[in-house]
């Protein structure tokens, strides 16, 4: 089920009512939602619950084993730890990676002469796996480091796996921020429906408007990137890191804002990454939740800043390398992590912090923008052979001719990125969160906000396409 999508507008309002309607009944609450969430992912197809539900269950009961040992029997706890990493790596691994790996075999073997046959699974990814796995790890490791304490009861447990605004696509929550709010009583409050409403209204925009207006070009390019030339590919490469980030921004939005209207307060997932001024900078304003997890799961595990600049710039192309995996089984994904690890690590030698002040940061804002919209290439590419096919392309020049496409189309979308951009820099300037925005707004500026938006959704409404981030 799709936030743009007619079904959702018809779920949700209902599942809004009925909640709402239980007066100081926590537990059935709690049952509610996970019954709503289950619902909302089996409608994309209903044998996926199996597998949420298996993979909720092995971490719930192995988080009480780790508990329960971890002050008796240490080794017997880091062995239910590793069992709990071990499903999980291994659903995302059978599900995810399996062919990738099984061809990348195949390929390398064929590369030093020997003919080996393929083999791979015909299996459909599942929506969210790669979400709901890395939420129920950090549960895992937050228990076994004492950070957390595990939760007895089974629907808190199983509806914070499977809460539906974030379930597809996140943000990735952690348990000790998410579970305590399922435990406790919610209110209704005003302040925070009107800041969830316009949330949602402006995450709708930004994907429904923005996005998929963009993403039309971006498709008809990047479809035959060899067609076109050096002036069409940059524009196109332009307009995808817009699309991606209004795209995925959009999503974060709506999730975050349909929280809220249920009593919940989900962290910032975006915080305007194309003002950064350095890759570093980026990183801790684009996909927030993910960034934060591999430093603090991954990267800090790994040693993180100790044991030497030279250990570090390791521990940082690891992280980076996989975090670029996670988000795809594809070698370009793989790139795109070394692309950004790459300056991060130069960022770190040069000490990035102290040296980009003054007016010398528009040049580092510069810098930061053309490392980044370059990595997309790699990001949105289908193959490497496209992706190096575009760089090649721009490389050539030919920007005389600049393919259009359609003119309604491409204009649309140039106005309304005008528009997001605009509101993008008066949140910038103005140091004010989007999450915020509707806390103590009068009524009448609720409406008028509310109704300029809604009224550019239907009149620049392009396709109801599904979110970038779902393929992750």
């Amino acid at each position: 089920m799709l936030f743009n999508s007619v079904e959702f507008g018809l779920f949700f309002p209902l599942v809004f009512l009925v909640y709402w309607l239980i007066p100081n009944k926590l537990k059935l609450q709690n049952y509610l939602l996970l019954i709503a969430s289950y619902f909302f992912y089996a409608w994309w197809d209903w044998r996926f619950l199996g597998l949420i539900i298996f993979s909720s269950t092995v971490d719930y009961l192995l988080a009480l084993g780790i508990e329960k040992f971890r002050e008796q029997n240490l080794k017997l706890s880091r062995l239910y730890l590793n069992i709990s990493l071990a499903t999980n790596l291994g659903l995302l691994g059978v599900f995810k990676y399996f062919n990738f790996f099984a061809d990348s075999f195949v390929d390398l073997a064929f590369l030093f002469g020997l003919e080996v046959d393929s083999v791979t699974l015909n299996i459909i990814l599942p929506v969210g796996i790669s979400f709901y796995t890395f939420q129920t790890m950090s549960y895992s490791i937050d228990v076994y480091r004492g950070n957390f304490k595990a939760t007895k009861d089974v629907v808190t447990f199983f509806t914070y796996v499977s809460f539906f605004p974030q379930l597809v696509a996140g943000p990735i929550e952690r348990a000790r921020e998410l579970i305590p709010q399922i435990k406790r009583k919610r209110v209704f409050e005003i302040e925070e429906f009107k800041s969830g409403i316009i949330q949602i209204v402006i995450g709708l925009f930004r994907k429904m408007v923005i996005a998929d207006n963009l993403g039309v070009y971006v498709d008809m390019v990047y479809q035959n990137p060899e067609n076109y030339g050096g002036g069409s590919l940059v524009l196109a490469t332009v307009f995808y890191g817009f699309q991606i980030y209004y795209d995925f921004s959009g999503y974060s939005d709506i999730a975050i804002g349909t929280a809220k209207l249920l009593g919940f307060n989900f962290n910032r997932n975006f915080n305007l990454p194309y003002f950064s001024k350095s890759v570093t900078e980026f990183w801790r304003r684009w996909h927030i939740s993910l960034s934060s997890w591999l430093k603090d799961y991954l990267y800090i595990s790994l040693g993180g800043n100790r044991r030497g600049v030279v250990l570090q710039i390791r521990n940082l192309f690891i992280t980076m390398l996989l975090g670029g995996l996670w988000h795809g089984a594809s070698w370009n994904f793989v790139i795109w992590g070394g692309i950004h690890a790459s300056f991060l690590a130069m960022e770190k030698v040069v000490n990035i912090e102290k040296i980009n002040q003054g007016y010398s940061k528009y040049l580092w804002w510069f810098y930061t923008m053309l490392v980044v919209f370059f990595a997309w290439i790699f990001f949105r590419a289908q193959t490497s052979q496209d992706a190096f096919s575009v760089i090649s392309g721009i490389a050539v020049g030919d920007f005389n001719n600049i393919y259009l496409g359609s003119l309604i189309s491409f204009y649309s979308g140039i106005s309304m990125l005008i528009i997001g951009l605009a509101f993008d820099l008066y949140l910038f300037k103005s140091n004010q969160a989007l999450e915020d925005l509707g806390r103590g707004m009068s009524l009448l500026k609720f409406v008028f906000i509310v109704t300029i938006f809604v009224n550019l959704i239907v009149l620049f409404y392009s396709s109801s396409e599904n979110f970038i981030y779902f393929q992750f």
